[in-house]
């Protein structure tokens, strides 16, 4: 240990300081703790200052979205007036525990609840692919362990450059996309097969603002008894260290995902990338649940970013108690640690969890008998201090409230809207030609080479599963049951739409809440809770803080119009790289219930002869669609939400799926009407014939309509006998026969001027879809 002499310093050396310790802490930050030492006459050591870095980090503290904005004149919290505010002013009564804990947690049926969470692990992930995504996944398993839920299926939400960048154009500490991409997917597989959970949903986005930051959410869904979620630490409480051992892996995480990546990331902040060891996190989720059964424990939390000083000084400040801790007792890897490496080490597999003393032998005995070590390295007390020993020196004496209130952030926002237009485009001669192109494209084309390395139906839970029908076409949404005694399920879904961002973020949020819902809504889903993560640049650049709020003022507006609450969520910031900022990007996860998984509907057709419908309105909005990507363009006309009519469509449809008046059910996204249609084909040994003539839409040219990518579409698949029942449920929507369902194998579609636009063989159309992603 040493001591930091901040007392006597200037501006200039208080940022030299914190320069060289890897702090993070800005200058206002530093002097906050050189006030606050003087006034206590007291030089700080070296462990309280890591102690201050962790705690006030970007990363833990969320201290952008907690802090003040200045947009148009107004102030505004970002997550208290938008996020927050949705889900406080919907209320739901199946909320269970929302922003308070690891993960948010929702009712499933009377007695039990779902928790969900989605972490970002972004820096990690893009200077050591395959340890950066197992961590991540390991992480956020164990945010779910960390409500006392057990994990049935993990997500993955992936973004990279361009597949086919130049190497050339790299610049140095730069890895290719393809490299990154192989990388992350391995690490997810690796951990998540490893520990036997499925994982059943994601996407994989490529752009070119992902090439210098590449964007990793991992996601983790599991279920608890209601009554099993306890957070009520006492003082006197035995506070346990249980998992791996801790070592100097991951030391400084917090504060590396608190900073932009340059071209010393890669040798510099290697150390920060956690070791992954999915055997070890298994043998400690048995254990978890043990103790649960017996309900031995008053809380737990894993040790995620900050290590044991963000998770005992964060749940002991929460619990309105005091802490004393003996770091010689931490079971090391390293026979030479620093008291500072061993109290902020993000070692993995490690959790911590407070028991009553009169249960301390058996907790550790369950633990002992699952092979995994377990230690006793505190208490919790009745004063409001964190105390810190090593070897009886007191290395460490910090007071929670001065620790738990960082200098609020305050910073300018400003948003102006780019200046765009749409591309003067001619109408194409050939659309089977552009058909066939979008299909191949990478973020359209299968991901079945990634999906096949996960394993999507361990634990035998996974009704509807990422790939579908004979040749694995792309489901919108999973579905799972998770108990034996119940037919209901879970259903996960997403949405993500990064190009819409860069012609207006609050769109890029209405059309990502609305994507997320109609995924779960075409399985069956229903009772839907959302999560939010958003990737974005430099907050202290207005531009990026503009177009921040612009997405969380989305968030508030679109998440309330659907009654969809937020329950849980995460930011990552400071998202820069020699290219400039990463593409701003905000992923929805959705997880709903279906009250009967047998009521489950898949996306392929079904049966020849069957109808064919489109519900909702196709619009002139091809702004940031796959079509203009294609042709070198973005726009500016980027779809937009009307929820009024979505909400209507959504309960309809909702209620034609249990009257089983829908046979298959697709949505309209990426590709629009072109791709969904391709896709509904060529996922079984079926055809379609459809007339444009029918869609309801405004849209005069062949190729907008194809492939506009307006929000609030499916393409249903109706029984014949079902047909006016349908009809007549959908009359408050718009809706519109279009087409049937064929045997000759094909895609055959009818143009606006009645002549035969598209026919295509299913098997040219999923050879397209099929062979577009080459990884090697």
């Amino acid at each position: 240990m040493f001591e930091i002499n901040i007392s006597d310093a200037d501006e200039s050396q208080l940022l030299e300081i914190s320069e060289e310790l890897g702090l993070a802490l800005s200058l206002e930050d530093m002097k906050k703790c050189k006030r606050h030492f003087s006034e206590l006459d007291k030089t700080p050591t070296d462990v309280e200052m890591e102690t201050i870095a962790q705690t006030w980090s970007e990363h833990c503290y969320h201290r952008t979205f907690k802090g003040d904005t200045i947009i148009d004149g107004e102030k505004v919290s970002l997550f208290k007036d938008y996020i927050k505010k949705a889900t406080d002013e919907i209320s739901p009564p199946w909320c269970v525990s929302v922003f308070e804990d690891n993960a948010g947690i929702v009712e499933f049926d009377e007695n039990r609840s779902i928790a969900a969470k989605v972490e970002t692990h972004n820096h990690p992930s893009a200077i050591e692919p395959f340890g950066g995504a197992a961590t991540g996944i390991g992480g956020v398993l164990r945010d779910i362990l960390g409500v006392w839920a057990y994990p049935i299926a993990n997500t993955d939400v992936l973004c990279f450059g361009p597949p086919d960048y130049e190497y050339e154009n790299l610049p140095k500490g730069t890895k290719h996309p393809k490299y990154l991409l192989r990388g992350v997917t391995e690490g997810i597989s690796h951990y998540g097969n490893n520990m036997g959970i499925p994982t059943v949903n994601g996407a994989i986005c490529f752009d070119e603002g992902y090439v210098g930051n590449i964007v990793v959410y991992c996601g983790s869904v599991g279920t608890l008894p209601t009554d099993s979620y306890v957070k009520d630490p006492q003082p006197g409480d035995v506070v346990i260290l249980a998992g791996g051992k801790t070592g100097k892996d991951g030391i400084h995480g917090v504060t590396f995902a608190s900073v932009e990546l340059t071209e010393e990331s890669e040798e510099a902040s290697r150390p920060a990338v956690q070791i992954a060891n999915p055997i070890e996190e298994e043998k400690l989720r048995r254990a978890i649940m043990k103790v649960r059964e017996k309900g031995l424990g008053t809380a737990i939390t894993d040790l995620g970013g900050g290590g044991l000083s963000s998770a005992i000084g964060e749940t002991a400040q929460e619990a309105g108690c005091g802490a004393e801790i003996e770091l010689e007792k931490v079971p090391q890897k390293h026979s030479n640690m620093s008291p500072w490496e061993i109290w902020i080490s993000e070692s993995q597999e490690r959790m911590f969890l407070t028991v009553r003393e009169e249960d301390l032998e058996e907790v550790l005995q369950i633990f002992e008998n699952e092979e995994t070590e377990a230690t006793a390295i505190g208490k919790f007390t009745t004063h409001d201090t964190l105390k810190v020993y090593y070897k009886d020196n007191l290395v460490a004496d910090l007071d929670l409230d001065f620790l738990f209130e960082p200098p609020k952030v305050k910073r300018n926002a400003k948003w102006d809207k780019p200046d765009l237009e749409e591309p003067e485009i001619s109408k194409p001669e050939n659309l089977e030609e552009i058909l066939i192109n979008l299909l191949s494209s990478p973020n359209i084309s299968s991901k079945e080479s990634v999906v096949r390395t996960y394993d999507h139906e361990v634990q035998g839970n996974t009704v509807l599963k990422p790939l579908q029908g004979e040749y694995g076409g792309p489901n919108d949404a999973a579905i799972l049951k998770p108990f034996d005694d119940s037919q209901k399920g879970v259903v996960v879904s997403s949405g993500i739409k990064p190009s819409y961002g860069k012609i207006d973020p609050y769109w890029m949020a209405a059309s990502s809440i609305e994507e997320a819902i109609r995924n779960n809504i075409a399985v069956g889903g229903r009772r839907i809770s959302l999560l939010d993560n958003f990737t974005w640049g430099n907050p202290e650049k207005p531009e990026e803080l503009g177009k921040l709020t612009r997405a969380c003022e989305g968030c508030y507006d679109f998440a309330k119009a659907f009654e969809a609450p937020f329950i849980s969520g995460k930011d990552s910031l400071y998202n820069e790289s020699p290219f400039g900022s990463v593409t701003p990007t905000l992923l929805i996860t959705a997880v709903g219930i279906i009250p009967n998984v047998k009521n489950a509907v898949s996306m392929e057709v079904k049966e020849e002869g069957n109808p064919i419908y489109l519900v909702g309105e196709s619009m002139p909005e091809l702004g940031g669609s796959e079509y203009y990507k294609h042709l070198g363009f973005l726009g500016e006309s980027v779809p937009e939400v009307e929820t009024e009519k979505s909400k209507r469509k959504i309960d309809s449809i909702t209620e034609a799926i249990d009257n089983s008046y829908v046979r298959a059910c697709h949505d309209l996204s990426e590709g629009g009407l072109g791709v969904s249609a391709s896709e509904m084909c060529f996922t079984e040994n079926l055809g379609m014939k459809l007339d444009l003539k029918k869609v309801p839409t405004p849209i005069d040219r062949d190729d907008f309509l194809l492939f506009s990518e307006s929000n609030g579409r499916f393409l249903i698949e109706v029984p014949n006998e079902k047909k006016s029942d349908f009809e007549e449920l959908m009359n408050n929507c718009t809706a519109a026969q279009i087409g049937k369902v064929t045997n000759n194998n094909s895609l055959s579609i009818q143009g606006l001027e009645g002549k035969e636009i598209i026919n295509l063989p299913s098997k040219k159309l999923r050879k397209a879809w099929k062979g577009g992603l080459e990884l090697e």
